[in-house]
């Protein structure tokens, strides 16, 4: 039989991610996680002169067709200007297609075309077969809590644009309902912190 752990040992265990050495050792997850996540898509993008920009556009235009360019820039968080940089040659190029509101004809709604849906998918390709393996090594309790954690790593701006694309992406969705218009202003960054 097992000695008794004293009272509140387990507590005090349970705790030890707390430590600043823990939360660093979180910190280099992220950046190796993120490095290795990317990867793929960077080289088939680098393949046809475009980046990472490129990829965040084509991921959230095919995640809600008929976003808006005002809602986009919410969710990336960039100025017109940086969005125009990205955004002009993927419509130049026949990725992405834009058409005059239906009610409001002043706003731009966003789709990709079936070329931009055609890199889109081939971009998802590359990245899906990375998360279905670690979820299958991590199992359904550990997938859970990362969804907890990334969902915490989020400020209530991010969250609730988050929450208003998971509802827009549900199955059976026929028509787009994203909206990040219900999402608190942005929340105040860090000082010193910049824009990926």
């Amino acid at each position: 039989m097992k000695p008794e752990a004293p009272r509140g040992m387990g507590a005090a265990r349970n705790l030890l991610f707390l430590r600043e050495e823990e939360l660093r050792l979180a910190q280099d997850l992220l950046y190796f996680g993120y490095r290795d996540f990317t990867a793929g898509p960077d080289r088939i993008l680098a393949t046809m002169e475009m980046g990472r920009a490129h990829h965040r556009v084509l991921h959230f235009v095919g995640r809600a067709p008929g976003i808006k360019v005002g809602e986009l820039l919410a969710i990336l968080d960039i100025t017109k200007q940086s969005l125009g940089r990205v955004l002009q040659p993927l419509i130049e190029q026949g990725y992405v297609k834009q058409a005059p509101g239906l009610k409001d004809k002043r706003q731009r709604l966003l789709t990709l075309t079936e070329q931009g849906s055609a890199l889109e998918q081939r971009l998802f390709a590359a990245q899906r077969e990375w998360v279905l393996r670690a979820y299958r090594e991590a199992g359904p309790q550990a997938v859970e809590g990362f969804r907890q954690v990334m969902r915490g790593l989020m400020g209530p701006d991010a969250r609730a644009q988050f929450e208003a694309l998971e509802k827009s992406a549900a199955p059976g969705r026929t028509t787009p309902t994203f909206s990040p218009s219900s999402a608190p202003g942005p929340a105040p960054r860090p000082a010193g912190a910049g824009r990926a």
